[in-house]
Protein backbone atom coordinates (compact mmCIF):
# COMPACT_ATOMS: atom_id res chain seq x y z
CA UNK A 1 0.00 0.00 0.00
CA UNK A 2 1.94 3.74 -0.51
CA UNK A 3 1.89 6.09 1.73
CA UNK A 4 -0.98 8.04 -0.55
CA UNK A 5 -3.24 5.01 0.13
CA UNK A 6 -2.68 5.23 3.63
CA UNK A 7 -3.12 8.81 4.25
CA UNK A 8 -6.72 8.42 2.41
CA UNK A 9 -7.48 5.53 4.42
CA UNK A 10 -7.18 7.53 8.03
CA UNK A 11 -9.14 10.62 6.76
CA UNK A 12 -12.61 8.77 7.21
CA UNK A 13 -11.67 7.85 11.02
CA UNK A 14 -10.41 11.16 11.48
CA UNK A 15 -13.47 13.05 9.93
CA UNK A 16 -14.95 10.23 13.40
CA UNK A 17 -12.60 11.32 15.46
CA UNK A 18 -13.72 15.29 15.05
CA UNK A 19 -17.62 14.50 14.90
CA UNK A 20 -17.94 13.00 18.17
CA UNK A 21 -16.03 16.00 19.83
CA UNK A 22 -17.36 19.70 19.85
CA UNK A 23 -14.14 21.69 18.11
CA UNK A 24 -14.98 24.33 21.63
CA UNK A 25 -14.04 21.84 23.89
CA UNK A 26 -10.58 20.85 25.15
CA UNK A 27 -9.44 17.54 23.57
CA UNK A 28 -10.23 14.35 26.08
CA UNK A 29 -6.26 12.68 27.12
CA UNK A 30 -5.79 9.52 26.42
CA UNK A 31 -6.18 8.10 29.81
CA UNK A 32 -10.15 10.09 30.59
CA UNK A 33 -13.26 8.19 29.34
CA UNK A 34 -14.78 9.18 25.90
CA UNK A 35 -18.16 10.53 25.48
CA UNK A 36 -20.74 8.65 23.43
CA UNK A 37 -21.45 11.00 20.79
CA UNK A 38 -25.01 12.93 20.76
CA UNK A 39 -27.33 12.24 17.92
CA UNK A 40 -27.92 14.77 15.53
CA UNK A 41 -30.79 16.60 16.76
CA UNK A 42 -32.16 20.36 15.27
CA UNK A 43 -31.71 23.20 17.62
CA UNK A 44 -34.67 24.59 18.57
CA UNK A 45 -35.33 27.65 16.58
CA UNK A 46 -36.25 29.99 19.38
CA UNK A 47 -33.21 28.72 20.86
CA UNK A 48 -30.87 31.72 22.68
CA UNK A 49 -27.54 31.98 21.63
CA UNK A 50 -25.79 31.76 25.24
CA UNK A 51 -27.94 29.09 27.50
CA UNK A 52 -29.51 31.76 30.71
CA UNK A 53 -27.73 31.61 33.64
CA UNK A 54 -31.01 30.41 35.80
CA UNK A 55 -32.70 27.99 33.52
CA UNK A 56 -35.53 26.65 33.20
CA UNK A 57 -36.77 23.08 32.72
CA UNK A 58 -40.68 21.60 32.95
CA UNK A 59 -40.93 18.00 32.16
CA UNK A 60 -42.95 14.91 32.96
CA UNK A 61 -41.11 12.13 34.33
CA UNK A 62 -42.24 8.36 33.66
CA UNK A 63 -42.81 7.92 37.29
CA UNK A 64 -42.78 10.75 39.49
CA UNK A 65 -45.02 13.03 37.55
CA UNK A 66 -44.25 16.93 36.65
CA UNK A 67 -40.47 17.92 37.15
CA UNK A 68 -40.07 21.58 38.00
CA UNK A 69 -37.00 22.86 38.40
CA UNK A 70 -37.89 26.16 39.85
CA UNK A 71 -40.08 24.45 42.51
CA UNK A 72 -36.31 22.67 43.87
CA UNK A 73 -35.29 26.01 44.29
CA UNK A 74 -33.59 25.99 47.78
CA UNK A 75 -31.93 22.87 47.40
CA UNK A 76 -29.26 21.09 44.55
CA UNK A 77 -30.02 19.61 41.46
CA UNK A 78 -27.72 17.30 39.08
CA UNK A 79 -29.74 17.61 35.36
CA UNK A 80 -28.66 14.83 33.68
CA UNK A 81 -28.78 13.87 30.13
CA UNK A 82 -28.15 10.70 29.22
CA UNK A 83 -28.91 7.74 26.96
CA UNK A 84 -29.55 3.74 27.54
CA UNK A 85 -27.40 2.99 24.77
CA UNK A 86 -24.70 5.34 26.20
CA UNK A 87 -22.00 3.02 28.38
CA UNK A 88 -20.74 6.05 30.14
CA UNK A 89 -24.02 7.40 31.30
CA UNK A 90 -24.90 3.53 32.29
CA UNK A 91 -22.22 3.96 34.82
CA UNK A 92 -23.73 6.83 36.27
CA UNK A 93 -26.78 5.52 36.93
CA UNK A 94 -26.06 3.19 40.44
CA UNK A 95 -24.03 6.48 41.60
CA UNK A 96 -26.25 9.01 40.89
CA UNK A 97 -29.07 6.92 42.69
CA UNK A 98 -26.97 6.82 45.89
CA UNK A 99 -25.82 10.30 45.61
CA UNK A 100 -29.61 11.73 45.44
CA UNK A 101 -30.65 8.71 48.07
CA UNK A 102 -27.45 9.92 50.38
CA UNK A 103 -28.23 13.54 50.20
CA UNK A 104 -31.28 15.39 51.22
CA UNK A 105 -29.88 18.54 49.81
CA UNK A 106 -29.49 17.04 46.25
CA UNK A 107 -31.94 16.12 43.67
CA UNK A 108 -30.83 14.16 40.47
CA UNK A 109 -33.29 14.22 37.58
CA UNK A 110 -32.45 11.69 34.73
CA UNK A 111 -33.15 13.26 31.08
CA UNK A 112 -33.41 10.28 28.03
CA UNK A 113 -31.68 11.92 25.16
CA UNK A 114 -32.30 9.51 22.48
CA UNK A 115 -35.33 8.22 20.77
CA UNK A 116 -37.09 5.63 22.59
CA UNK A 117 -40.48 5.21 23.43
CA UNK A 118 -41.89 4.61 26.96
CA UNK A 119 -42.25 0.82 27.31
CA UNK A 120 -38.52 0.46 25.90
CA UNK A 121 -37.53 2.45 28.80
CA UNK A 122 -39.56 1.32 31.22
CA UNK A 123 -37.82 -2.22 29.96
CA UNK A 124 -34.55 -0.96 30.32
CA UNK A 125 -35.49 0.92 33.91
CA UNK A 126 -36.47 -2.76 34.90
CA UNK A 127 -33.09 -4.21 34.22
CA UNK A 128 -31.31 -0.95 35.18
CA UNK A 129 -32.81 0.91 37.83
CA UNK A 130 -32.46 4.63 38.98
CA UNK A 131 -33.56 5.72 42.01
CA UNK A 132 -34.76 9.26 40.42
CA UNK A 133 -36.82 10.71 38.33
CA UNK A 134 -36.27 10.37 34.50
CA UNK A 135 -37.98 11.93 31.96
CA UNK A 136 -37.97 11.15 28.21
CA UNK A 137 -36.87 14.14 25.78
CA UNK A 138 -37.55 15.01 21.73
CA UNK A 139 -34.20 14.83 20.76
CA UNK A 140 -35.57 17.33 18.35
CA UNK A 141 -36.93 19.74 20.78
CA UNK A 142 -34.42 19.62 23.97
CA UNK A 143 -34.71 22.17 26.60
CA UNK A 144 -34.88 25.39 25.11
CA UNK A 145 -32.56 26.51 28.89
CA UNK A 146 -30.01 23.74 28.32
CA UNK A 147 -27.23 23.24 25.07
CA UNK A 148 -28.63 21.08 23.09
CA UNK A 149 -25.93 17.80 24.48
CA UNK A 150 -23.08 17.70 21.60
CA UNK A 151 -22.03 14.51 23.53
CA UNK A 152 -23.60 12.16 26.52
CA UNK A 153 -23.29 11.89 29.51
CA UNK A 154 -23.85 15.51 29.89
CA UNK A 155 -24.64 16.94 33.40
CA UNK A 156 -25.69 20.42 34.71
CA UNK A 157 -25.27 20.82 38.67
CA UNK A 158 -27.92 23.86 39.45
CA UNK A 159 -27.38 25.45 42.70
CA UNK A 160 -30.04 26.48 44.95
CA UNK A 161 -30.64 29.81 43.68
CA UNK A 162 -31.25 28.30 40.82
CA UNK A 163 -27.87 29.03 38.67
CA UNK A 164 -25.90 26.97 36.59
CA UNK A 165 -23.19 26.05 39.51
CA UNK A 166 -21.34 24.01 36.83
CA UNK A 167 -21.77 21.69 33.46
CA UNK A 168 -20.01 18.69 33.23
CA UNK A 169 -19.10 17.11 29.62
CA UNK A 170 -18.55 13.43 30.16
CA UNK A 171 -18.85 11.15 32.98
CA UNK A 172 -19.09 12.71 36.70
CA UNK A 173 -19.12 11.08 39.75
CA UNK A 174 -21.03 12.11 43.18
CA UNK A 175 -17.42 12.67 44.89
CA UNK A 176 -17.02 15.39 41.96
CA UNK A 177 -20.18 16.24 42.19
CA UNK A 178 -19.92 16.55 45.96
CA UNK A 179 -16.90 18.28 45.28
CA UNK A 180 -18.24 21.30 43.56
CA UNK A 181 -20.80 21.30 45.73
CA UNK A 182 -18.23 22.17 48.23
CA UNK A 183 -16.60 24.68 45.79
CA UNK A 184 -19.63 26.67 45.07
CA UNK A 185 -20.62 26.75 48.31
CA UNK A 186 -17.71 28.23 49.31
CA UNK A 187 -17.50 30.43 47.00
CA UNK A 188 -20.85 32.17 47.02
Amino acid sequence: MTIRMKLLALVPALALLAACQPASEAPVAADEPALAAAPDAAPAADAPAEPPTHPTLVVQTLDHGTFDLSAERGGWVVVNFWATWCKPCLKEIPDFSAFDAARDDVKVIGLAYEEIDEAAMREFLAKRPAGYPIALLDVYNPPADFETPRGLPMTYLIAPDGRVAKKFLGPVTSQELALAITEAGAAG
